[in-house]
């Protein structure tokens, strides 16, 4: 039965504590005493659910104002339906709208589909309940992350890798504490949070039957994405996967793939930094100060589809495991004094039209490397390979080592002398 003045069924403990079973106060009343009394001295009451006595001290540590919560909605429509129309998610709305959109809406409910960090992609059901939780900024667009807005389903599923319900004055932001939510995060076939499913609403959301469903429909969501599992991205050996070094290209089991110049930035960037990037990190090696996160992500999700596999995870984005390219077969011949051989790879420049910030210092790092070991090498061929080059063509310091190095007389020799000659005439 609900309670007729919290609006709230009261709740079991979501997970079993150790020792006798012991039930959270999860009464309006009770709540709303424990969470002045947070507020006022820091300290909690006894009897609080763990998980959300947690989020409290979480939410309070990011300075969360629990007056003016600061849910970010800054994304225009065309950016956020162009991120929309390319999440791995989109395919199943339809199955998202059968199972709980539609007998949510009959409920008084509203539900919400997010990112992996709690933007909020699309916000479906009652028009009521969803005119109520505008008011508080849960619109499609906004990023409802702990630890922007404090306490709240989707982004305390999130925060905690698990399905949760927060229920009324447990939220952290006042304003946001009229409604009930319950929310769980949605996981790739590898354990990869994917998304988050939230159903908010009033005391309909605070009922058992509603986190129920809430773990059932990710379950069915969960089943469909391993049934379309992504195709494996050809590993070939020690052959490489990408080849960045002139036209970007990507090889997979059924041919080379043209890879568009943002897409090979990305894998570029990804690439030089095995740990993982996020997408505020890649946003600002892309081109700082004009390029969203969520630029990032809607791009990252296009390559996702044109080149299913060669992208894993998502906080932080990282390089598929054993996907090599030429950079790195330059670099591993480079580190074991094959600098002739790293030449034959080193086809041109990385990138050479991309002015993103962290790809030209890449490039620029890549070319100092380069040099560095044609310039030490005592082998005359590697001084006249990178000679043939374009970063290499007007290296007179280069040119200078050929004359010195190679045989006198020899061709490499007088190619050498004759290139100088031509210098030195111009300088005049």
């Amino acid at each position: 039965m609900l309670d007729p003045v919290a609006g709230q069924e009261p709740a079991a403990p979501r997970t079993p504590p150790a020792g006798p079973a012991r039930t959270a106060r999860r009464d309006r009343r009770s709540v709303r005493t424990a969470y002045d009394r947070f507020l006022g001295t820091g300290s909690l009451a006894p009897g609080i659910d763990p998980l959300v006595a947690a989020s409290w001290r979480r939410s309070l540590l990011s300075g969360v104002d629990p007056d003016a919560p600061h849910a970010d909605g800054g994304i225009d429509d065309r950016a956020l339906d162009d991120y929309r129309t390319t999440h791995p998610l989109a395919p199943f709305m339809p199955l998202v709208r059968d199972l709980v959109v539609d007998p949510a809406r009959d409920d008084g409910l509203v539900v919400a589909i997010g990112d992996d960090v709690g933007r909020l992609l699309w916000v479906e059901g009652d028009t009521r309940t969803r005119t109520t939780a505008e008011r508080v900024g849960f619109v499609a667009g906004a990023l409802w992350r702990e630890e922007d807005v404090g306490t709240n389903a989707p982004g305390t599923a999130l925060a905690t890798r698990r399905a949760v319900q927060v229920l009324g004055a447990e939220h952290f932001s006042r304003p946001v504490q009229s409604l009930n939510c319950a929310a769980a995060p949605i996981r790739t076939p590898d354990g990869q949070v994917l998304g988050v499913l939230d159903v908010t609403g009033g005391r309909a959301a605070a009922s058992r039957v509603v986190l129920s469903l809430v773990r059932a429909t990710v379950a069915s969501l969960e089943r469909e994405l391993a049934g379309r599992g992504p195709a494996p991205v050809a590993r070939a050996g020690s052959t490489p996967v990408l080849r960045l070094l002139g036209a970007p290209v990507l090889r997979g089991s059924h041919g080379d793939q043209r890879l568009s110049p943002r897409h090979a930035e990305i894998l570029a960037l990804l690439g030089a930094h095995p740990r993982g990037v996020t997408a505020e990190e890649l946003a600002v090696l892309l081109h700082p100060g004009d390029l969203s996160d969520v630029a990032v992500r809607a791009e990252i999700s296009r390559l996702r589809r044109a080149a299913a596999g060669i992208v894993t995870g998502s906080r932080p984005y990282r390089l598929a495991p054993g996907a090599r390219s030429d950079v790195d077969v330059v670099r591993e011949l480079l580190a074991v004094g094959r600098t002739t051989q790293a030449l034959a790879v080193y086809s041109g420049p990385l990138l050479p039209r991309s002015v993103a910030p962290g790809v030209e210092r890449l490039r620029a790092e890549l070319t100092a490397e380069v040099r560095s070991a044609v310039v030490g090498s005592a082998d005359p061929a590697a001084l006249d390979a990178w000679t043939r080059t374009d970063e290499g063509a007007d290296d007179v310091e280069a040119w200078a080592l050929l004359v010195r190095r190679a045989d006198h007389g020899s061709p490499l020799w007088h190619r050498a002398r004759a290139h100088l000659a031509v210098v030195d005439a111009a300088l005049r």
